[in-house]
């Protein structure tokens, strides 16, 4: 497989700015916020119908009501606070250190790779990881152009061969359809 071009990945969104001060409220995609937010951190950040990112450096950030409060440079007062409301914050997959666990993976590493059942049939692509409070789905596009959720766990998910771009899936009776 040849190198991949790196791709952005957003490790949070700007959901409302906070306060007077220009702090922003965001919320968190990344498993890693203490290494992406952490004070003096660029990041690229996206606005809802801009042509091109932006950089944004991250000054403070805190937790807060299960969101974190970000400070950044040359975002002063509300105003310029609220004009980055829905904003992404991105990264470059080539920044992202690779996960020490083997059975941890970026989501830009699974989406993309062949999905095939336990008997080695093709049942579709990972086009999309979701993330919820209950776990991570892996949101697979079937060969007649369904969309399939299915849980990210190892009872369901035994294999994932980065190498092979492919993810077995063991399904219970009635997941695929």
């Amino acid at each position: 497989m040849g190198e991949r071009e790196p791709e952005t990945l957003a490790v949070g969104r700007i959901v409302r700015p906070h306060g007077v001060r220009g702090e922003l409220v965001v919320q968190v995609l990344t498993d890693s916020p203490e290494l992406r937010f952490a004070p003096g951190s660029v990041l690229g950040l996206q606005r809802r119908g801009a042509e091109r990112a932006e950089n944004l450096t991250v000054t403070a950030a805190r937790p807060h009501a299960g969101r974190l409060l970000l400070r950044a440079e040359g975002v002063e007062g509300r105003d310029a606070a609220e004009e980055l409301r829905g904003a992404l914050l991105t990264v470059s997959s080539d920044e992202l250190e690779p996960t020490e666990d083997p059975d941890e993976f970026h989501d830009h590493e699974l989406v993309g790779l062949r999905v095939v059942d336990t008997s080695g049939a093709e049942v579709g692509e990972v086009h999309e990881v979701v993330h919820t409070p209950a776990g991570e789905l892996l949101a697979v596009r079937t060969a007649d152009d369904r969309e399939t959720l299915v849980p990210f766990v190892a009872e369901i998910v035994p294999e994932v061969d980065l190498e092979a771009g492919r993810l077995v899936v063991d399904p219970p009776e009635g997941l695929l359809g």
